[in-house]
Parts: structure tokens; C-alpha cells; sequence
């Protein structure tokens, strides 16, 4: 092998590679050539495998597996088996290799005796071979791509892509459940299942692996709490008198067998001492013993209380079946607390839930998170402080699991981790438990320093059962009475210092995380598994002394271990015997610190068979190398050539000769080797990759890792050394009080989340400079806000902290504790003021952090300038550096902010400024030089004035008056010549002037005052920057804005909030009103009053209900269209003027509305039920129609009952009184006085329904005996034919239709905004009919429902204004008709909203009770009404149409037409409809087919016995076939649709088949003539009867085959035949109704004519004499 100077280039400039043994002063590193730059190392005893860029893989060194191997090779051979393959990692174990591909496989080589490389039958494999790890728990087996693998002696561990961990090979150091070695196929271990394992390291004989905490994102993860081979619960849960005691001392007795080879080595095992995790077999039964025989002697006589839970037989003697069932909770407590039966409860859901799954058949795999779940969850729900659980899990992760008793209050803020400082305890106690069964030199060591805390911890702890302590104020889960008292003393602890799971969700895959584990398993002779003992573990078991100590990195050596942790420090453990573990325990069976320099920061290590290197960080940022353990000599490699068996001897010969380090040495020689990025140590070889420093970008990659550890190592200290005891202090609450303990809180939580940021940071660039170093993938650039933000949020809680006081608060506390001169202070807070003040050191201190920003942002400048200044790289580095410096400058100037702050306060003392003094205040200015004074002020008055980041405060002798800045609107008031310097201040309920001094001191008040406000809205308040910053630009904040505030002067809106948008002072647009009684209003505003669409909700005490409004407001009070809806149940929808009831509107009464008793819809005034309306009287069964007033019937109206009875007449103080008209169902018939509701009082005549009269005095109530005085008249005796002559006219003594709704058609007017009908322009009636529909529209879209597509489809179409053109023609007729039916469709249109109301009042009138026959000339007529009324409107909307009866002259081509006599077609047409305008044929279209079912409804009652006449003639007729039918008419045989040509034969035959036919002629006609059901408009059912006569006309015709002009005696019987045959049931109702709706313009043309044909059928029918 060439030796090269480490000067020498020729090998580029990245990933060099040099080697070197031991660490004598004469040692030369030297350098291999590779044709690239290497990626990575692995060493093994005698032979190493590089990776280099590109995927290739060179071994080297003695390769005993290759065939050809004479003797070492000169120089690195390239593995070819692995071309093709892109290689991602490397592993070496002692004699054999492993690589990993891109795409998850792995690789195995070298020595196979023990089953190592994974494939069976072959004792050595010379070439990479492909090894499969399957997943047997899915089907089929799917291959499990791997990250990463370990290689040891005899075994491998593969970490796979789910982050679980797979072994092979042989010993307990696999930690798979067999019993049978070797393994060849790879099996996962089962233990760490569900874990997220993070990295595995392989020694000789036992395996190492980093586990990340259990945190809230496990959450979805079922806890284990059985076991998978026993199915006995791991944790039990015992609750004594004053504390609980939750044991996980399980043993299972199933599946922990050893083989012999194993067995030899483990035997000792048992005599030293239990083993106590769920991970590990306990002794056996029959040796357990009811307390722990390695526990202080203090605890026992408490500990004899306890049976040993699912271990042995329980001291009490009760049944451990029992116990066990009931979820391990035994003894009985006398406290009355019911939450024990929580617990239970709890306990047994987790069994039930474990019993579900099936047992698998792994390992022992229990998680001992479980136990910390139970602990946690506990705690949590206690809340206050949880003092002990052995491993800091997240408390969150059961709050899913609570049971339903326990108050899910969640955590406290600063319960998101476990406490810090009890952990640590616990921790102490925990492994000095451990230590004592093994060696007691280790425990004295740490056990001064535990002994302060240990002290203050009350209680129990023992090795395997964990007492739980719950202190607490408040809450008394699982608490005793004795337990309370003691903890009576507040103790502030509760906030957390080390924030568990990642701090930021979106940086939780991101950053590398800091909650970590360290589990060890495997052979233990040395103490190489850290537990404190040398006892072999077969399954993987957490060192309990790990937690919580941040560990990123473990690695492993022939017989010791390191674990190398964020703060760059390393522990180390297990055989020591050339000094390996660089302090001088020997061995060390727990982790223990290296003993290294202060401010030697260590950032990567690796270990060989008895040596260690580390690679540090010294005073500057260069890389520095130190090596721990055994010196090498030169001929050292000789006596390693024997054999295997004699290397022990020989290697303890060689300690005696060359000797080994006490303590790590550094190697001079790495100062000279350049920028190293990572060391390898195997076997006794070492080995470092270094790059070159090309364009200063090395150096600056490593100084920016190098600032962030130092950085990180800084703040760790401050917490640990300056802020915990200081948090700890009994005086501190008493010292600070309530507000400045709580924002040190939050500085400490703050502080804890930016270190915690740090170390994540460190730890990420540490891993970026040992693999990738490019500046892509760079957390600072990617998450630069997140940064930011911390810093950020982090100097407002100090600046907070500050501006109350808090460093001096602090003063007294800190000095009992670091003393009078406090050196560990002034070192820590790098003060370089000369004497500080206790508070200033404080301040330094807590100010430290932000110190860092310059250093992110000078070395982000310093990587930037390595670039090309027009490249991406430039620019990002760049921006980000502006954007650390920017934030610098900013907590600089808030850091004044405070500064100025806490002087002002400190200056003007007095309640005044303390009831102003908040911590997130901040002062900007303040008028106590007489700046600024109030105009018109008394000559003795003080008018003080101080702006604040949030307020600005009038104060005067006594009092003083806040106005938050949110709502405060100022304005320079110009200075004509009144030589006053003024501005004017607004704020919602008093606006005042002041006078400034100068031009000067005005235009610097305006600009502070408007700059605080700007910042106050843009909720930037804590940036406010101080005014001696000058910032000239001018800052107007908007006279808009969106503000919350809180009224104060008496009036309308006393202590009401509203929160909304301001407009100069004044509320206006949308905004949210609330008074303390209850009532809200929710809507918009227009200049402080509402005004708009709003909701209004206020209480009504009496009820205990609310009343609703939700409708249109104008200045302040209900006004236009609304719906109450009031705490009794009644709902009023209609109109509304000054918050009264006034217009139209309907009132439903009664529960649910949906069966309500009563409806009322009509007219209002002021309140009251005045003018026209409609009453249903549900309860009664009556309907009242008629005049009111003041919420009575008064005037003349109409009633019908459910039992036909029908009254009109007068009606007055709500009774029926004065002349009226009475008739019952059968025609019965009085007309006459009354004096109450149907109670006959005076003159009046009875008629019978023959005819029969009484005339005379009547009294009495009607249908209960009349008392009579009268004469009796039988008028037809003998003329019967005659007409009745009193026959009653009705209608007479009722409401006419004209003055029926008027309010409807007003209101509709006022929407267009006329004062009357007609009074108004068209212009400004077209313009309110576009607002009206563009503000429903917006309205509506913002309500959660929407518009439909088709209805804003007809809103976008009804948007555009149809143009007037004169003189009117055709077209423009269309158009308007097509406009018309569009705005009847839709309620946002005023004609659509008036047709909407006037359907709702005719249903309400005329259905149900109202489908009285009596009725039906009133409905007609008020359809009539309504089609008149219309059409003004209409006609005022388009004045260029003719009014009623007007024409529209027809197109020219179509006169000409018309002149021309046409053909017998041409005749029978009828004239085009829409010639003459009429309302009935412009708007019955749109209005009729609405009202068409209570309308129709009347006519059938109204004709019902002529109807059922004439159906009985129908139906007897039609048995007739067609021929007889058309015989009996007197059809003329012309007609008959039958032509016998007398060239047929079978002539006979024909005629007999047509004359048994039915309903086969004039077939066509008949069906066109029943489609009259089907059409609403009596225009279109004349249309069908035109039609009709075609149909007949054309059959006609085709049998003639001639023109033909029919006569009206020859078209009647077919006519007559056609109808009979069409079968149309409520014929007479059709015809009445055609007759009474008919367009006048109509009756006398062809219509007419066919009409008057179809009414002579009908009655023709019915008085058909049919023999």
C-alpha cells in the first residue's frame, strides 16, 4: 500500500480515505486510492468494505472467504458481484459483509458458520449473495425492504423500511424467541414490533438498537397489557393507603428456553438479582418471595403489604385468579374517592380489548409503554403534577384510552412531556437499584449528586413496581386524605422542559427526533447491555439510564457500547479493559460520560474490537479526532495472526506490553488531515473520510454544524444549570406572584421548545455533514419560518416577562440560590458589563438565545458566497440570511420596546399605572412633558395622555379612561388660521379634541398614534416599534375595519359588545351585537345603527325561551320583510315598520307551527290585526274572512264552518251583530239580525230548502231550537214551475274582491318604490327591481343553501332591463310575456314576490275549511281582482302596452293572409291570442296554473249534482257499441266511418265486425278532447276543443274524400258523440270554469262558437231521456 502525504491531490476532492492504527505520536496516517470519492466505511476484525460514490463496493484486508486469496491484497478489489447494483450502505461484522441496494435488498458475504450471511448449507459464501427477508404475516410473503443492516460476530440485524428490526444468525444476541441456532431465514424481532426503531448496532456478542419514544402520533397503537404467550396481564395496579403501585414484574413461564451453549453462560444469571421489565423472564416462580430481596430495608415493612402481582402467591392469601381478573387491583381503600372503580374499569376494558386479538406467536412483546400509558393517563387526568413513572412517555398517548369516569379535561399547558426533574430522579433511584446487585463502586459515584433530589421525592420506589405520587391541589384521583395533606405544599413544577413528540406537527418527519431509547440484549459478561448487571437478556430491554438523555447514535464494539447524544456527549459502557470507554470504571455495567475536556464537543464515534475514536469539535470549528484505548505496535499484527483460539491470551500479554489510554487522547495528526467528515474504527484498525475545503464551502458546512452544537450545548446548560433549580425554588411563587410566575412559565416552556428546535437542528446537520453536505436539503432554508417563529414568539415572552417586572421579581430568588457573585451566571449569560446587577445578568441570560440569529444569518452569508451569484443556491441562501437578519434587528428593537416599557412603569408607580400594567403592553408615548393637551380643558385640570401598542389611556386627577387603538380613529384638524395644532380623536362613544404644542409634536403624535393602530389591526401589536425609530413613511390606517368592542355610556347598547366592521367610529356592515341580557343581533349595520338583513335573538325571562327575528332592519328597528319568532310558539311572517307589526304578514299560533290551532293571514297596523283578512280557526273548525280592527272582527266578513254552514253579514267587537245571511249545508236558508256568534236576535226570514219560508222574529242559537214569532208562507203550491222567488242572493254582504289584500299589492308598489299605486317613476322602478334582486342573490349565495343552477340562471337573465320601444308589436309582446313568466319565477323579483303572496293568501283562503261551494263567485272574482290589480303593474313597468282590450297590430304578411277567404282549414281558425291585450291572456298563464287546485275544487263541490247526472248518463251510454251510438245520436250515415266499396266480397262480414267495435271511431278526437283535464287556462282548453273540431273535421274529410263544409245540425251529433265517448268526468266543473274565466275578446269569435257547441253536449247529456 502506497503511502501518500495528505497533501497530495490527485484523488479529488471529496470522501478521502485514510487509515491508520493506535496513537502513538510517530503514527502517519495513510491514504487508499479509490477511483471516487468514498461514502462510507465498515471495518471488520482483519478486513473493512468501502462504499464508493456511484454505488461500487471495494473490500479489503484479509479476505479469507475469496478462493484466490493468496495473502492481503495490495490494494482494495472491487466486489464485481454487486455491478449493476446501486449500493446505499455497508456493514461489516467480524469476519463476514452486508450491503444494502437501493431498492431495499440486501447482500451477504463472508463467513457463514453460524449462519450469519443468511443462507443456509454453506460454511462460507466467497461472493455478495441476495438474501430475502419475508414478511410471513402477510399472504403472500412480501419481501421487506431494509434501510440499513449491523453485522457482529455471529449474527446480523437488519433494519427494515417499517423501521422494524429482522436478525439472523446465532446467540441470545438476536433476540428471537428460538431455541434452536443457527437461524438462517431472517426473523423480525417480535419485541420491537411496533416500535420505530431509528438505528441498530451489532457488537461481538450483543446488539444495540435506538428506539424513538412512544409520543401522541402512536396514538392509533392498542397498547399491549398481556402478554402474548401467557395471556397474563404485564401490569398490575395496587392502590395503598397513600399511593398506588403499579408493578410490571411479570415472568412468563412459556418460551424462554436456552440452549446449552447458551444456558452455560446465562446460568449465573439468576442469582443477581431480579429481572424486572416486561421484557426479561422473572425468577421462577418457586423461588419468588413476597418482597424484594435487593430493596433498602426501609421500604420492606411497606412492601410486605404487597402480594407480588402475577408472580407468586399474594402475601394476603386472597385468590390470584381473583386479583388478576379484576385487573390486578388489590387492597381496599378507605378513602371515599370513587375513582378506584375507574381504574378497575379501565384495567378490565384493556383486557378485554388485548383478549380480542389473538395471541401471537412472537416473543414475550409487551411494550413497557403500556405501564407509562397507565401511570400517564392517570396523571393526566389528576393534571397538576406527575411526580414519577420510570421511562418519560408523552401523557398523551392514552388520554384515548380514559375511562368514561375520569374527567378527559386533557393535559395542563406544560404537561405535554413528562417533568424533567422527576425523571431524572426516578432515573437515579432506578439504576442505583439496579447497580446494587452488581457493583457497588459504581454507586457512590452518582449518588451524592442524587442525594438533594432523592430527598425531596416522598415515597416509595422499588425495582418493578412504580409508586405512583400524584401531588395536586385540586384534583383527587387515586389521592388519600394523608397523601393530600402532605403534598399541601404548592409546588411549581408543571412546566415542562422537555417537550415530547415533535414540537411542531409539520416538523415531526423532518427533524430527527430527540425522544429516544436505547435497548440492549444479548450476552452481558462485560456489561456491554448497560442494565447495571451481567446478566445475558434474550429479549431487547430499554436502559432505563438512556432516557431522556437525547441519544442519536449508538454504536457497539467488540464488548462495549456508546450511545452518543445531541449535547455532543458520549456515554459509554461494558468492557473497559484497554480504556475503550474513556473514563475509568472498569467494567462499567451502565452508561457512564466519557471523560473528555470542557468544550470538547463530540459529533460522530466508532468502535473497534478494543478501541474507540470520537471525532469533536474543539475551540475553532476544524474537526479534531479522539482515540480511546489500546496502543497498537508495529508488531502488533503479527501476534494477531494466531490462532483464533489463543487471541485472548495474547491480547492481555499485549496489554501489558504497549499499554492503553486513561482517558481519550487527541491524535496530533488530524489537525493536518483537512475538513474529516466521519471516523471508522474495527478490529484495531481506524479510519477517517475527509473532504478537501473547495471554495471555503466545507469549512463553512462545518462551521455552521459546529455553531448549532455550541449553540445547542449553551442553551442545554442554561437549562439545566440556571432555569431548572431556579423553577424548583420553594420561594419562587411567594418571590414572582401569580402573573410574573406564570409568564416565566411561558418563558421557560418558550426557551424549552427553541432548545429543543436547536438540538433537532444540530442533530440533523451532524447527520447532513456525515452523509450528503450540499446545501439542498438544509432544515434552516426549508423551514425558515418555523425558526423565525420561535425565536420570535420566544423574545416576546421575555420581553413580556421584562415589562413586568420579572428580572427584578427574580433578583432575590437567584441570588439565595447562585449567591452573592454568581460566576456559573456571568459565564453562562456572556455579560460583558462590568459589575452587573443580578437583574441585568438575568436579562443577558434570558436575551441569550437571540443572539443566535446573527449567527444564522453571517454563516447562511458565508455558505452564500462559496456560490455563483446568479444561481437558485445563491438566492435561497441569500433570502434566508435577510430574513435571520431582518428578525434580529426586529427582537433588538422589541428587547427596547420592553426595556422603555419597564422604565416607565418603574417611574410613575401608583395604582393607576399598575392597573394598566399588562405584560403584553408595550409604551410608545406619553404626553408628561405637556406635549399634547385636551382642547377646552379647565384651567386646573391634569389631562395625561400615554399611547400604548394596544390603547391609548386619558388619565386625569383620579381617573383614567383606556380607548383600545382597535377602535380609535384620528385626524389632523386643519389649521386655517386659528394657529391651533390640532387632531381630532374618535372613538365609538366620545370623540374629543387635542392640541399639540408644535407643528412638530402634532405630526409626531398623528404618526405614532396612527402607526399603533396599523400595528394594533394588522396584529402585529408586540412589534410596535418605539418612536425614536423615526420611520417616515406615512401610515394611514384604513377608516375601515373589523374591531371588537365594548360599550360603556348608558343607553341603547349599555355593556353590549359588538364585534364587527367600524366605519369612522360607528358600526357598519357586518357585525355581531351582544348585551349582557342576552339578546344578539347578528347582521349589518350602516352607521351604527342596523340597518339590512339581520337576526335579532332576545330572551323572554317568563318563558325561559328566546324570541327570533330574522328579516330586514332600517335605522335601528325592525323594518320590511321578516319572521318572528316569539318564545310562546307563535310565528309571525310578513312585514314589519318601526319594530311593529304593519303591512301584510300571517300569524301561526301553537305548538311546531305544523298543526298550529290558528292561522291568521291579513293586514296589520301598528301591531293589531287591522283591515281585510283571513282567520282559521283550526280548534273550531271555522274560517273567518273579513274586515278587522285592533285584532277583532269588525265590519262584514264571511264564515264557513267544517260543517257547511256559511255566514256573511256584519260583524262587530268580534261577534256576529247586525244583518247577516245564514245557510246550512241542505240550502236552509235565514236572513235576518243577530246578536252573537250564530244566535238569531230580531227580523229575519227562515227559507226551507223546498222553498217553504217563515217570516217573522227570531231568537235563539242556531241548531239549538229557535223561539219563533212569525207567519208561515208554502209560496208554490200550485204554480209549480215558477222560479222560487226568494231565492238568496249572496255576496252581497261580503268583502269585495277589490278590497281584499290590499297591503300585498302596497307593499309590492313600495318595492318599486312608488308612495301609491301608479305614483312613481319607471326609471327608479326598474333600478329597485335590479337591487332587489342582486342583494338576494348575494344574500343567498352567502347562506349556507345556495342558489340552484337554474335559478340563477333566471336571475342573470331577469338583470337585464328590456328596452321600451314604441309603437308595440308583436315581438316586443313576446318579449314581455317571456320577462313576466321569468320574474313570476322567482321570489327575489317584486312581481314574483307578490304573485308568491298572493298564491299563499287564496290557498290559505280557500282550502280546507274555505272549500265551501258558497265560495266559489268569490274566489272567481277575486282571481279577477288579481289579474287586474297585475296588470297596472304590469302596465306601469312597460307603459308602451295598450291597456285592457287594446290591440297590437299584426305583421303585414299575415293581413295579407287574412284577406285572402281561404280554405275550409283556414275558416276554422281561430284568431291568434295576444291581439288584443288583455290581462286575463297575459298573466292567467303564469297565475292559474298556481291557484288551479283549490280553485277547481270549488267548482266540482259547486256542481257536483249536475256532475254526477251527467256521469250516469256517460257511463250508461258508453255500453253502447259504436254503431248503435252513432244510430241513437242521430249521426247521419254519411258520417259513419265505414265505406263498404261493392267490388268487396265479403261485405257481410265487414259490417258485422264494425258494428260490435267500441271506441274505435273518431277515435283521434276523442283523445284530443280528453287532454281538457289536463291544461289549467281556460285559452288552452279552448284551444284543445279548436283542436278537437279538426281532429273530427279531418276524419270527416278523409271519408268524404272531398272539402266539406259542416252545418251546425250535422256537426252537433258527432260532436255530442265525440264528447260522450271522451268520458271527461268533471265535465260541468270544465265548462264553468272556461265560462267564467273566459278573455272577454273571446265570446263572440270561432272560440266562442265551438264553446257554446261543448255546454249545449253537456247539458244535453244530462237531460237525455234514454229509453
Amino acid at each position: 500500500m502506497e503511502r501518500k502525504s495528505s497533501e497530495d491531490d490527485s484523488g479529488g476532492e471529496r470522501g478521502l480515505l485514510h487509515t491508520w492504527k493506535g496513537y502513538s505520536c510517530s503514527v502517519t496516517p495513510e491514504r487508499l486510492l479509490l477511483p471516487g470519492p468514498v461514502l462510507q466505511v465498515a471495518l471488520g476484525t482483519r478486513h473493512g468494505v468501502l462504499l464508493v460514490e456511484g454505488g461500487q463496493v471495494y473490500s479489503f484486508g484479509d479476505l479469507t472467504w475469496k478462493q484466490s486469496q493468496v495473502s492481503e491484497p495490495a490494494k482494495p478489489t472491487l466486489e464485481s458481484a454487486l455491478s449493476g447494483q446501486r449500493v446505499v450502505s455497508v456493514a461489516a461484522g467480524s469476519f463476514h459483509s452486508g450491503a444494502v441496494t437501493e431498492d431495499g435488498g440486501v447482500h451477504m458475504w463472508g463467513d457463514n458458520s453460524s449462519g450469519q450471511c443468511g443462507l443456509s448449507g454453506l460454511s462460507s459464501v466467497p461472493n455478495p449473495t441476495p438474501v430475502a427477508l419475508l414478511d410471513s404475516d402477510s399472504a403472500p410473503p412480501q419481501t421487506v425492504p431494509v434501510l440499513e443492516l449491523a453485522c457482529g460476530e455471529r449474527h446480523t440485524l437488519a433494519l427494515s423500511a417499517q423501521r422494524e428490526v429482522w436478525a439472523w444468525g446465532s446467540g441470545s444476541q438476536l433476540g428471537l424467541n428460538v431455541s434452536v441456532f443457527p437461524v438462517w431465514k431472517p426473523q423480525k424481532v417480535e419485541h420491537l414490533a411496533g416500535r420505530c426503531v431509528l438505528q441498530v448496532a451489532c457488537g461481538a456478542s450483543h446488539s444495540l438498537a435506538l428506539v424513538r419514544c412512544l409520543g401522541p402520533h402512536d396514538l392509533h397503537r392498542p397498547p399491549v397489557d398481556k402478554c402474548r404467550q401467557c395471556n397474563q396481564l404485564l401490569y398490575t395496579m395496587t392502590d395503598k393507603e397513600d399511593h398506588v403501585i403499579i408493578s410490571d414484574g411479570h415472568y412468563c413461564p412459556i418460551g424462554v428456553e436456552l440452549t446449552e451453549d447458551e444456558g452455560r453462560r446465562e446460568a449465573p444469571a439468576l442469582t443477581q438479582g431480579p429481572k424486572t421489565t416486561p421484557s426479561d423472564p422473572l425468577l421462577p416462580p418457586h423461588t419468588s418471595i413476597s418482597a424484594d430481596p435487593f430493596s433498602d430495608p426501609a421500604q420492606d415493612s411497606e412492601k410486605q403489604e404487597l402480594a407480588l402481582v402475577n408472580g407468586g402467591p399474594p402475601a394476603s392469601g386472597s385468590d390470584p385468579s381473583a386479583e388478576s381478573k379484576e385487573g390486578g387491583v388489590s387492597g381496599v381503600k378507605s378513602s371515599p374517592y370513587p375513582d378506584e372503580q375507574a381504574v378497575k374499569e379501565y384495567l378490565k376494558k384493556l383486557s378485554e380489548a388485548e383478549q380480542a386479538t389473538k395471541p401471537s406467536a412472537g416473543a414475550l412483546t409487551s411494550s413497557s409503554s403500556t405501564l407509562n400509558n397507565l401511570v400517564a393517563s392517570c396523571a393526566s387526568a389528576v393534571g397538576e403534577r406527575v411526580a414519577s413513572t420510570y421511562e418519560a412517555l408523552s401523557l398523551k398517548k392514552m388520554m384515548n384510552y380514559l375511562p368514561s369516569g375520569v374527567a378527559r379535561s386533557g393535559v395542563p399547558a406544560g404537561l405535554t412531556g413528562v417533568v424533567d426533574t422527576t425523571a431524572e430522579r426516578v432515573r437515579l433511584e432506578d439504576s442505583t437499584q439496579a447497580k446494587k446487585s452488581s457493583s457497588t463502586g459504581d454507586i457512590r459515584e452518582e449518588e451524592a449528586e442524587g442525594l438533594r433530589r432523592r430527598l425531596s421525592l416522598p415515597g416509595l420506589l422499588s425495582q418493578g413496581r412504580y409508586a405512583v405520587h400524584v401531588l395536586s391541589n385540586s384534583y383527587t384521583l387515586l389521592l388519600s386524605p394523608r397523601l393530600l395533606r402532605k403534598a399541601g405544599r404548592p409546588r411549581m413544577r408543571a412546566v415542562d422542559l422537555t417537550p415530547l413528540g415533535a414540537v411542531f406537527p409539520e416538523a415531526q418527519e423532518v427533524f430527527p427526533t430527540l425522544q429516544t431509547e436505547v435497548w440492549s440484549w444479548g450476552q452481558g459478561e462485560d456489561g456491554q447491555l448497560g442494565h447495571g448487571d451481567n446478566v445475558a437478556r434474550l429479549q431487547p430491554r430499554c436502559i432505563k439510564s438512556l432516557n431522556n438523555k437525547e441519544v442519536v447514535r449508538v454504536e457497539a464494539g467488540a464488548h462495549h457500547s456508546l450511545a452518543l447524544t445531541a449535547p455532543s456527549q458520549v456515554f459509554s459502557w461494558g468492557s473497559n479493559t484497554s480504556g475503550q470507554l474513556g473514563h475509568t470504571e472498569s467494567p462499567s455495567t451502565i452508561p457512564r460520560l466519557a471523560k473528555l475536556s470542557e468544550g470538547i464537543r463530540v459529533w460522530d464515534v466508532s468502535a473497534g474490537e478494543k478501541h474507540t475514536l470520537l471525532l469533536a469539535d474543539g475551540d475553532c470549528y476544524r474537526p479534531i479526532i479522539y482515540y480511546s484505548g489500546q496502543q497498537v505496535k508495529e508488531g502488533a499484527e503479527e501476534s494477531h495472526a494466531k490462532e483464533k483460539g489463543q487471541q485472548e491470551e495474547g491480547e492481555e500479554e499485549e496489554e501489558r506490553v504497549g499499554g492503553y489510554t486513561r482517558q481519550p487522547v487527541l491524535l496530533p495528526f488530524c489537525i493536518d488531515l483537512g475538513y474529516v467528515s466521519n471516523v471508522f474504527a474495527g478490529g484495531q484498525r481506524c479510519v477517517a473520510l475527509l473532504d478537501r475545503n473547495v471554495m471555503g464551502f466545507i469549512a463553512s458546512l462545518h462551521e455552521l454544524a459546529s455553531a448549532e452544537r455550541k449553540c445547542y450545548c449553551k442553551l442545554s446548560n442554561i437549562k439545566t444549570q440556571i432555569i431548572r433549580p431556579l423553577l424548583e425554588l420553594e420561594s419562587l411563587s411567594a418571590a414572582l406572584g401569580p402573573v410574573a410566575l406564570g409568564l416565566l412559565q411561558t418563558v421557560t416552556g418558550k426557551f424549552s421548545l427553541l432548545c429543543h428546535l436547536t438540538g433537532q437542528h444540530a442533530a440533523s446537520l451532524t447527520g447532513h455533514l456525515r452523509r450528503v453536505r450540499d446545501v439542498k436539503s438544509l432544515l434552516v432554508l426549508e423551514h425558515a419560518d418555523l425558526f423565525l417563529d420561535s425565536y420570535s414568539e420566544y423574545c416576546s415572552a421575555v420581553g413580556n416577562l421584562q415589562v413586568m417586572g420579572g428580572f427584578q421579581a427574580l433578583t432575590k430568588p437567584s441570588i439565595d440560590f447562585f449567591g452573592k457573585s454568581p460566576e456559573l451566571l456571568k459565564r453562562l449569560s456572556e455579560c460583558s458589563e462590568e459589575n452587573p446587577t443580578m437583574a441585568d445578568l438575568l436579562g443577558a441570560l434570558f436575551y441569550l438565545p437571540t443572539r443566535h440569529l446573527h449567527e444564522y444569518g453571517r454563516l447562511l452569508l458565508k455558505l452564500a458566497t462559496c456560490f455563483e451569484v446568479s444561481s437558485d443556491d445563491y438566492q435561497r441562501l441569500q433570502d434566508s440570511c435577510s430574513k435571520f437578519e431582518a428578525l434580529a434587528l426586529r427582537l433588538k428593537r422589541k428587547r427596547k420596546d420592553a426595556e422603555y416599557t419597564f422604565h416607565f412603569w418603574k417611574s410613575f408607580p401608583g395604582k393607576m399605572t399598575d392597573s394598566l400594567r399588562k405584560p403584553h403592553r408595550r409604551l410608545i408615548c406619553e404626553s408628561s412633558n405637556k406635549a399634547l393637551t385636551l382642547q377646552n380643558a379647565g384651567r386646573f385640570s391634569v389631562n395625561w395622555f400615554i399611547v400604548f401598542n394596544d390603547a391609548l389611556v386619558h388619565a386625569q386627577f383620579s381617573t383614567h379612561h383606556v380607548f383600545p387603538l382597535a377602535t380609535l380613529w384620528v385626524e389632523p384638524i386643519p389649521e386655517e388660521n386659528s394657529g391651533l395644532y390640532g387632531l381630532k380623536v374618535i372613538t365609538p362613544e366620545e370623540t374629543f379634541a387635542l392640541l399639540a404644542s408644535s407643528p412638530t409634536e402634532k405630526a409626531k403624535w398623528l404618526r405614532s398614534i396612527n402607526q399603533a393602530v396599523e400595528q394594533a389591526l394588522s396584529g402585529a401589536g408586540q412589534d410596535t416599534a418605539s418612536i425614536g425609530s423615526g420611520s417616515s413613511q406615512k401610515m394611514e390606517p384604513p377608516a375601515s375595519r373589523a374591531a371588537s368592542y365594548t360599550f360603556y355610556k348608558d343607553g341603547r347598547l349599555k355593556e353590549a359588545t359588538y364585534k364587527g366592521c367600524w366605519l369612522s367610529g360607528k358600526p357598519n356592515g357586518r357585525g355581531v351585537l351582544k348585551w349582557p341580557d342576552g339578546r344578539i343581533y347578528t347582521g349589518t349595520f350602516t352607521n351604527g345603527l342596523e340597518d339590512g338583513f339581520g337576526e335579532f335573538v332576545s330572551n323572554n325571562k317568563t318563558l325561559n325561551k328566546n324570541d327570533q327575528y330574522q328579516g330586514h332592519w332600517k335605522d335601528g328597528k325592525m323594518h320590511g320583510l321578516g319572521t318572528y319568532r316569539y318564545a310562546s310558539g307563535e310565528v309571525y311572517e310578513g312585514c314589519f315598520q318601526d319594530s311593529m307589526r304593519q303591512g301584510h304578514g300571517m300569524l301561526r299560533s301553537g305548538k311546531l307551527n305544523t298543526s298550529s290551532p290558528s292561522v291568521f293571514i291579513g293586514q296589520w297596523l301598528q301591531d293589531k290585526k287591522t283591515g281585510y283578512g283571513v282567520f282559521d280557526d283550526i280548534t273550531k273548525g271555522e274560517k273567518y274572512m273579513g274586515m278587522w280592527q285592533d285584532h277583532q272582527r269588525q265590519g262584514i266578513g264571511v264564515v264557513v264552518t267544517q260543517f257547511g254552514l256559511y255566514y256573511e253579514g256584519a260583524f262587530k267587537e268580534n261577534k256576529m251583530m247586525g244583518t247577516g245571511i245564514l245557510l246550512s249545508e241542505d240550502d236552509t236558508t235565514y236572513e235576518g239580525e243577530f246578536s252573537d256568534d250564530w244566535t238569531l236576535n230580531g227580523k229575519g226570514v227562515l227559507t226551507m230548502p223546498n222553498g217553504d219560508y217563515l217570516e217573522g222574529s227570531f231568537n235563539g242559537e242556531w241548531g239549538s231550537g229557535l223561539k219563533v214569532t212569525g207567519s208561515y208562507f208554502k209560496p208554490h203550491l200550485f204554480d209549480i214551475d215558477k222560479d222560487k222567488t226568494h231565492a238568496v242572493k249572496l255576496g252581497r254582504l261580503c268583502v269585495c274582491a277589490e278590497d281584499k289584500w290590499q297591503a300585498v299589492f302596497e307593499e309590492c308598489w313600495r318595492q318599486l318604490g312608488c308612495e301609491a299605486p301608479g305614483r312613481g317613476e319607471n326609471r327608479k322602478a326598474w333600478e329597485n327591481i335590479a337591487v332587489a334582486l342582486t342583494t338576494s342573490r348575494i344574500h343567498i349565495q352567502d347562506s349556507p343553501e345556495g342558489l340552484s343552477r337554474s335559478h340563477s340562471r333566471t336571475l342573470e337573465s331577469l338583470e337585464v332591463i328590456p328596452q321600451h320601444e314604441v309603437p308595440i308589436n308583436m315581438e316586443r309582446y313576446h318579449t314581455i310575456r317571456l320577462y313576466l313568466v321569468k320574474a313570476c319565477d322567482t321570489p327575489l323579483h317584486p312581481l314574483g314576490r307578490l304573485l308568491e303572496t298572493l298564491v299563499a293568501v287564496y290557498r290559505m283562503t280557500y282550502v280546507g275549511v274555505g272549500a265551501n261551494r258558497r265560495l266559489l263567485p268569490q274566489a272567481v272574482n277575486e282571481i279577477k281582482s288579481y289579474l287586474n290589480r297585475i296588470f297596472v303593474i304590469v302596465r306601469f313597468l312597460f307603459p308602451d302596452l295598450p291597456e285592457e282590450g287594446g290591440l297590437i297590430p299584426e305583421p303585414t304578411t299575415n293581413l295579407q293572409d287574412k284577406r285572402e277567404p281561404g280554405s275550409s282549414d283556414a275558416s276554422l281558425e281561430s284568431p291568434k291570442p295576444g291581439r288584443v291585450v288583455s290581462s286575463s291572456g297575459l298573466l292567467l298563464p303564469v297565475l292559474l296554473p298556481r291557484l288551479y287546485p283549490p280553485l277547481f275544487t270549488l267548482y266540482a263541490l259547486d256542481k257536483e249534482r249536475e256532475d254526477d247526472v251527467y256521469w250516469e248518463c256517460v257511463l250508461r251510454l258508453n255500453k253502447q257499441p259504436d254503431l248503435a251510438l252513432l244510430a241513437f245520436l242521430g249521426v247521419q250515415q254519411k258520417f259513419w266511418p265505414v265505406s263498404i266499396p261493392a267490388s268487396m266480397p265479403a261485405l257481410a262480414e265487414k259490417q258485422q265486425v264494425l258494428s260490435s267495435t267500441k271506441d274505435s271511431c273518431f277515435a283521434s278526437a276523442v283523445e284530443t278532447l280528453q287532454q281538457i283535464s289536463t291544461t289549467f287556462t281556460p285559452s288552452d282548453k279552448l284551444q284543445v276543443i279548436q283542436l278537437t273540431f279538426e281532429e273530427i273535421t279531418q276524419a270527416v274529410q278523409s271519408l268524404l274524400k272531398q272539402d266539406f263544409l259542416w252545418s251546425m245540425d250535422d256537426l252537433f251529433p258527432v260532436f255530442l258523440y265525440v264528447v260522450l265517448r271522451a268520458r271527461i268526468r268533471n265535465l260541468g266543473s270544465e265548462v264553468s270554469l272556461i265560462e267564467d274565466l273566459m278573455d272577454p275578446c273571446v265570446q263572440h269569435g270561432e272560440h266562442g262558437i265551438m264553446f257554446t257547441t261543448l255546454k249545449a253536449c253537456y247539458y244535453q247529456i244530462q237531460h237525455e231521456k234514454i229509453t
